[in-house]
């Protein structure tokens, strides 16, 4: 999932129902009890990372960047999620950094938990620690701050656990804070001073989701240097380093550190893993941290043994004359029941489609999912069932201003696939993520029957619920949840329980969304317009959300959906407030746009469910209102109110009653208001946390 910032907080996560159980009516004040499950999507999100256990059979997490982490259900191969108890104020534990589960004893897991290390999330990071497989979690927070939706979150693992003396994780921290440790079972932690490399890899420093360090990569263990009970003597660790040795490795137990001899230099090492049986450290490079960039890359085969470095890349970065290698490596794996079977992603190869290889011998050869015959035609070594979620086929959008057309097929096979891994215990299960679902395969070993033999990949998400949420609406009539999603538009529900056929048909993410009240068929989107394919920002229904026009015109200069608000009785008469620009209005359903006055550029906007003259919107503390139909604003007497992350909704039937939330915990102005005079005054409700 793209770093996604509304309102000065982050959305993100899972959606989900609450259902009345014997609830009285609606005039009672006692508390109700509810039943809440998750809105079925299936996936709808970046998995960039997949955990096996190496010695429990069918124990299996995956880790997401917003919406936090899951165990495989052996029976039913449903996802299980373990941190739906996270709170509103800490939000920034459901974007996970890195899992460990333990080797020793299987009911421990380990979660690096943290969402942002900028500004963003506003607390540091910790390591949630379980004794049951995640049912229930302790956690100790650390002293700085975790990246589970930062550039280079797909390489890794960076916290692992040493599979001879279970007590012992290291923990590979990002912004230059190095190397932790913890020797009792990830209760307190402490930096390693004698490792000697923090990272020094920055993506781009003018921007601060792209401006940080982005420190320590992944850690392993050899188990075969130690014994039952005591520390393993040989660890190594990948460190985002593009101007020197970026792979370190200690040989007596975590005391002292040293650069690798004759290691590759100049990519950074996105994963690494070891075979044990034969012997090999096998790395994937790329030129970039990933998920979205990385236009060069290398495998390499590193054996342990003699130290002899080996490159073993599918397509080398060098020599390259016809430029085939235009992506990074990652999605590293080897075949723990036949460890010279190995396989590797092209993370980044978003054109025409994600690629993945496959070698039976160490690297030494490869094969390929996919090959071209005759540009555009391919050949595939896989079909693939998207039964269980029919949306990822994406709406066909109009070429518009070049492109090259043919080549790509849909559903795609994926895109930022960091991840990707073998069943340890079954060589014909395989499972891998990518930036909109997890996929995976029962019947891997048919690859290798022939040169034209293929393997069934399937959708293998369900039960895992990511998709960031950035608005939603219950109309009256029609389907009973129309949504906003980032990145993959959103959806009309007609059964909350069921997964859509298909997403919305334009607007490569929707940002808000709302219909009339009297008139509730008539609904308006607006998003981020695919201007490549000559899409506008903004998209009306007249059907309920069954289907979609886009507008004809939108206001000079935009950058960004914003939000918009319809009137009451619809009619064409729309409030839009974009990013990148001022508040502007149209009677005409979008064919022509007027500048609002009397209120400032990003306000959060929303219309009265009575009057359809009547709209509201929100900016820095101040609340104000237009009975023009948008055509002028003026501020209202209220204070109090917070400054930002601010939601506020109109009540149905009821002219000038509105409910305004918002503010920060450490923000004086806290909570939920009401006001019943069009935002004249409003009164804080006591007793809400």
């Amino acid at each position: 999932m793209k770093a996604l910032r509304t309102g000065g907080a982050f959305i993100g996560g899972l959606l989900t129902i609450v259902a009345s159980v014997n609830a009285p009516p609606a005039s009672a004040q006692s508390s109700q009890p509810y039943t809440w499950r998750n809105v079925a999507m299936v996936g709808g999100g970046f998995v960039p990372g997949i955990v096996y256990n190496q010695t429990t059979p069918n124990l299996v997490y995956v880790r997401t960047d917003i919406g936090g982490a899951y165990r495989q259900d052996p029976v039913t191969r449903r996802w299980i999620p373990l941190l739906d108890w996270v709170s509103w104020d800490e939000w920034g534990l459901t974007g996970v950094a890195s899992i460990a589960t333990d080797p020793v004893n299987p009911n421990n897991v380990y979660l690096a938990a943290g969402t942002y290390t900028n500004d963003w999330d506003p607390n540091n990071g910790a390591i949630l620690r379980s004794s049951n497989q995640g049912a229930t979690w302790a956690r100790t927070t650390l002293p700085f701050k975790l990246g589970g939706n930062m550039p280079g979150r797909g390489c890794g693992e960076r916290l692992a656990i040493d599979p001879n003396k279970n007590s012992i994780l290291y923990l590979g921290a990002p912004s230059g804070n190095g190397l932790w440790k913890s020797t009792d079972s990830g209760v307190t932690w402490a930096r390693v001073t004698s490792f000697p490399n923090p990272g020094t890899y920055v993506e781009d420093p003018a921007f601060p989701y792209t401006a940080d360090n982005q420190g320590l990569y992944w850690v392993l263990f050899d188990k075969r240097t130690g014994t039952p009970g005591s520390p393993t003597q040989t660890i190594y660790v990948g460190v985002a380093d593009k101007t020197g040795p970026s792979i370190y490795r200690s040989t007596d137990g975590g005391a002292s550190w040293a650069a690798i001899p004759g290691q590759p230099v100049g990519f950074l090492p996105h994963k690494g893993v070891l075979d044990t049986t034969n012997g090999y450290l096998f790395v994937a490079y790329s030129d970039n941290g990933g998920p979205y960039g990385g236009g060069h890359g290398d495998v390499w085969r590193f054996a342990t043994a003699t130290g002899a470095w080996t490159r073993i890349s599918p397509v080398p970065s060098s020599p390259d004359p016809n430029g085939d290698n235009y992506f990074g490596y990652n999605g590293l794996s080897v075949d723990r029941q036949h460890p010279s079977t190995v396989m590797v992603t092209a993370y980044s190869s978003w054109w025409p489609d994600t690629i993945i290889w496959r070698s039976n011998d160490s690297g030494a050869t490869w094969s390929k999912i996919w090959n071209w015959t005759r540009y555009p035609s391919r050949s595939f070594r896989y079909v693939q069932d998207i039964t269980a979620a029919p949306w990822l086929k994406w709406p066909a959008a109009p070429l518009c201003g070049g492109g090259r057309p043919g080549a790509e097929v849909n559903p795609k096979l994926g895109w930022m696939t960091e991840t990707l891994e073998i069943d340890p215990f079954n060589r014909d299960r395989f499972l891998y993520g990518t930036g909109a679902t997890l996929y995976g395969s029962d019947n891997l070993t048919v690859w290798d029957q022939s040169s034209t033999s293929q393997i069934t990949i399937k959708v293998m998400a369900q039960g895992i619920e990511e998709t960031a949420i950035l608005d939603l609406v219950s109309p009256p009539s029609g389907a009973p949840l129309l949504s906003a999603v980032g990145d993959i538009r959103g959806f009309r529900h007609d059964n909350v329980d069921v997964v859509p056929a298909t997403m919305y048909a334009v607007l490569s993410s929707t940002t808000s969304l709302d219909y009339a009240e009297l008139s509730p068929s008539y609904v308006v989107r607006v998003g981020n317009g695919d201007t490549a394919n000559c899409e506008m920002s903004a998209a009306v229904s007249t059907n309920g959300g069954t289907s979609w026009t886009k507008v004809t015109s939108q206001p000079s200069g935009l950058t960004g959906g914003g939000t918009v608000a319809v009137a009451a009785t619809g009619g064409g008469k729309i409030v839009w407030s974009p990013d990148g620009v001022g508040v502007y209005y149209t009677t005409s359903g979008g064919k022509t746009w007027t500048a609002s006055t009397g209120v400032p550029a990003g306000a959060r906007v929303a219309s009265d469910r009575v009057n359809p003259s009547k709209f509201y919107a929100f900016a820095n503390g101040t609340f104000y209102v237009s009975t023009n139909g948008g055509a002028s604003f003026s501020a209202t007497a209220a204070t109090g109110l917070p400054a930002s992350s601010v939601r506020f909704k109109a009540v149905p039937g009821r002219e000038g009653d509105v409910w305004l939330a918002g503010g920060t915990p450490l923000d004086v102005a806290y909570g939920l208001w009401h006001s019943t005079n069009s935002g004249a005054s409003f009164a804080p409700v006591p007793n809400v946390d």
